[in-house]
């Protein structure tokens, strides 16, 4: 019987995923056929690459997106928890494949760069956010900051992101040939992250969130936790005060973007595992913000 239970638990998780990388990808595809694309905007990442690719030469920006991604996936398997590419893989190819499918579907917005950088960033975000609840990545500079940052754990994940997107809207400023697009490219990055944050945390603005966590798999949880979302874990002694048992409490940092990639971590670990999920006001350290160094010597 419990095993059934879990099998149907297992099954509703999936039907989300589902229900979630379709509707994630809907948006995010009509953000690049309708507003980024149109406008030779080149919104970062993979799909910026796949944009101008789509400008130059006239080839799908969704088989692009998934052509590109395909060296990464066999990379990823060699390095990355199988669940976690193969929820990355499920989405990317939803996602690629809705991009295509509803190319043509809408008329394309040829109004005001402001508008389309704006609503573009709107709609990729709260795209990308529904895809990201779910524990899913539609590849891209997210994958190749996660494998890179394995090898490299001094590096700053957000901060190869940030790089990587960064060349991709310079490039964009000699295939169009003028300032306008980069510059527009630049502000619907900025929405869409906000947008991010906005689906996945709602009002909330902290600069991080610590995580409490209990469970008889502590050892295994802390160690995928280390390996996979690359953060500390610290094991805290504790002491039930009803029954007086002995324990230990796992203690982590992590980044708001982070927290609901550890919390599918804990539950594919142990599913009854006790999570508390408190608001960081401002944590400084290593893979954090830099702590201001004191100007007395």
């Amino acid at each position: 019987m419990k095993k059934m239970e879990f099998t149907r638990k297992q099954a509703w998780e999936l039907l989300w995923d589902g229900v979630a990388f379709l509707a994630g990808s809907f948006l995010f595809a009509v953000a690049v056929n309708v507003f980024t694309a149109p406008n030779n905007i080149a919104p970062g990442g993979l799909t910026g690459l796949a944009t101008m690719i789509n400008y130059l030469f006239g080839a799908p920006i969704g088989t692009t997106i998934l052509v590109f991604n395909v060296p990464l996936f066999i990379w990823g398997v060699l390095q990355i928890n199988f669940r976690f590419i193969l929820k990355t893989l499920a989405a990317t190819v939803i996602s690629s494949v809705t991009i295509d499918l509803t190319a043509g579907l809408f008329p394309p917005y040829q109004g005001d760069l402001m508008l389309a950088a704006l609503f573009s960033g709107v709609l990729s975000g709260a795209g990308l956010g529904l895809i990201f609840m779910r524990g899913g990545t539609t590849g891209g500079t997210d994958l190749v900051a996660n494998l890179i940052g394995r090898n490299f754990r001094h590096l700053s994940l957000g901060k190869l992101v940030l790089l990587v997107d960064l060349v991709v809207v310079l490039i964009s400023a000699f295939v169009y040939r003028n300032y306008e697009s980069p510059l527009y490219a630049i502000i619907n990055i900025f929405v869409s992250s906000k947008l991010i944050d906005a689906v996945l945390y709602g009002a909330d603005t902290g600069t991080g969130k610590m995580m409490f966590i209990i469970s008889p798999k502590n050892k295994e949880i802390a160690q995928r936790i280390m390996t996979e979302i690359f953060r500390g874990v610290t094991e805290l002694r504790s002491r039930g005060a009803y029954r007086g048992e002995e324990g230990e409490v796992l203690l982590c940092a992590v980044r708001r973007s982070e927290v609901y990639k550890t919390q599918d971590i804990i539950r594919s670990v142990d599913p009854d595992a006790f999570v508390i999920v408190g608001d960081a006001g401002q944590i400084s350290g290593e893979g954090f913000k830099q702590s201001h160094k004191s100007e007395s010597k």
